[in-house]
């Protein structure tokens, strides 16, 4: 009698078979990549983001010594990893991440919009004289005591200014076409290499903070709407703050009411360089940053408070003002810069040599050396 099985077609059988065995295997080889990745063996999870560095040469610092750097603390068995809390970079702002050369700081130019051409101010002589002053002032050979000057009263001329009404206010100043180039408005003034470097920093975990000499409240609207980073890690040189309602009376006896709003004191507390940055880092941030990024010997400091005596690998750059084409840059004030990279163990960063643009390939200065 003839098999009735026999004839049975076992080919799609063994097909099902054969891909119960690969799903297995696939099923298997995902569950270990996946434990792999959560315990940090043999996938990096950070270090994958040098592709967004494009607008940097190949042969400078950011990738012959960041690159490196951020591949080996963001690797759990690496000796120098750095534990996602403690991963903390410090920027300043001016010649750093924006613009300090049209032709001079931000807070400057305002002070001497507010003081000779705000045509709703009148304001004091001795602030006159200080705006022309600076007005007639080189960025890279500025007169003695003039930073003090400006320091005691910027503060002032803007005394009296609601919060909301000073924010409006450097929002429009913004908003003016910046002088020394084309196709760009003060505001946009952000070297958009190291916006790059910002945005790699924060994909690989990094807090990152800026620590500026320029008024807290500035820049915070300077920043708005152009680099991801909250308020809260924005730190600046600190003006006085009061109740509508306070008048001459101390803070200390005095109750905020329910029908009184922030404005301007018009008084000066610190003013945000050198020193104080560590100062201001070590109260307000409360541990010692790895990455410090500045461009002057206001930011010295804080390139030293970074590198010297932490118990993490650290890196300072400070950013060489060498381009005389596309900025209004400094040979000499540059060498200086990478003389005190080598003597301090920084790394220079050439704004002529290292970067593809400054502001964008459509921006031009209008007047070049």
């Amino acid at each position: 009698m003839e098999d009735p099985l026999a004839n049975i077609d076992t080919s799609s059988n063994k097909k099902v078979i054969i891909w119960r065995v690969i799903s297995l295997i696939l099923f298997i080889f995902l569950v270990t990549v996946g434990v792999l990745y959560a315990l940090g063996i043999g996938y990096k999870k950070y270090g994958n983001f040098e592709s967004e560095l494009t607008l940097w040469n190949s042969n400078s610092a950011i990738y012959t010594k960041l690159v490196p750097y951020i591949r080996n603390i963001t690797d759990k068995s690496n000796k120098d990893f750095i534990p996602v809390e403690d991963r903390i970079a410090v920027f300043d702002l001016d010649g750093t991440l924006f613009c300090e050369t049209d032709p001079i700081y931000f807070d400057w130019n305002m002070f001497t919009y507010r003081v000779l051409d705000d045509p709703n101010y009148t304001a004091e002589q001795q602030d006159k004289d200080l705006a022309y002053d600076i007005r007639a002032a080189d960025i890279h050979h500025l007169p003695d005591n003039i930073e003090e000057k400006h320091s005691v009263r910027n503060p002032y001329v803007f005394k009296g200014m609601k919060m909301e009404e000073y924010v409006e206010y450097t929002k429009k100043f913004l908003d003016q076409e910046a002088p020394g180039y084309t196709n760009m408005k003060r505001g946009d003034a952000f070297y958009k290499p190291m916006i790059e470097v910002v945005n790699y920093l924060q994909k690989n975990d990094f807090q990152v903070f800026i620590v500026s000499g320029t008024d807290r409240f500035e820049v915070r609207t300077i920043v708005e709407g152009k680099v991801n980073i909250p308020e809260s890690r924005i730190i600046g040189s600190v003006s006085t703050v009061k109740a509508s309602g306070q008048g001459d009376k101390d803070g200390l006896h005095y109750q905020f009411t329910k029908d009184d709003y922030v404005i301007l004191g018009g008084g000066f507390i610190i003013k945000n360089v050198k020193m104080n940055k560590v100062n201001t880092i070590t109260t307000e941030i409360g541990k010692k940053p790895v990455l410090s990024f500045g461009n002057s010997s206001g930011d010295t400091s804080m390139a030293n408070f970074v590198v010297n005596n932490n118990k993490y690998r650290s890196l300072a750059f400070q950013l060489c003002c060498d381009d005389t084409e596309r900025e209004n840059g400094n040979i000499d004030k540059a060498e200086t810069m990478k003389q005190l990279c080598k003597q301090n163990n920084w790394e220079a960063i050439s704004m002529k040599d290292d970067w593809k643009t400054i502001y964008g390939y459509d921006v031009k200065r209008r007047f070049t050396k």
